[in-house]
């Protein structure tokens, strides 16, 4: 359910292309503070689980897809697939002091999913 079976490359890279600066500059300025963990509720109702931290997700997610240049396996799209749906709720509550738009950078995170046939599983 959720799944395709081929991985379209072209299109994650044309995702990545659009929006180049803004995952740059999110990735430049991230000093790994970890100020932005405590205006997470999840992160703070799941016992301080350093996977539900805002910049953990947009890191592990378009972070790591841009540093791969969207040459990723199917396995780690499903990855990200769940650190994007199921360890956000994109409730914008996300506080930078540096300015990264947090929020942004995980919703490119779940376009690059749902270009690929990736999204959230409601029956596990």
């Amino acid at each position: 359910m959720g799944t395709t079976t081929e991985i379209n490359t072209d299109t994650i890279q044309s995702i990545l292309k659009q929006n180049r600066k803004q995952i740059k500059l999110g990735l430049a300025m991230c000093a790994h503070c970890s100020l932005c963990a405590e205006s997470c509720f999840l992160f703070v109702s799941n016992d301080n689980d350093p996977e539900y931290m805002p910049s953990y997700k947009f890191i592990n997610s378009i972070g790591k897809l841009y540093r791969k240049k969207g040459k990723v396996s199917k396995q780690a799209l499903e990855e990200m697939r769940d650190l994007v749906f199921e360890k956000c709720v994109l409730c914008t509550r996300c506080y930078c002091p540096f300015g990264i738009d947090i929020p942004s950078l995980i919703t490119l995170g779940r376009n690059v999913c749902r270009s690929q046939g990736l999204f959230r599983e409601y029956d596990r």
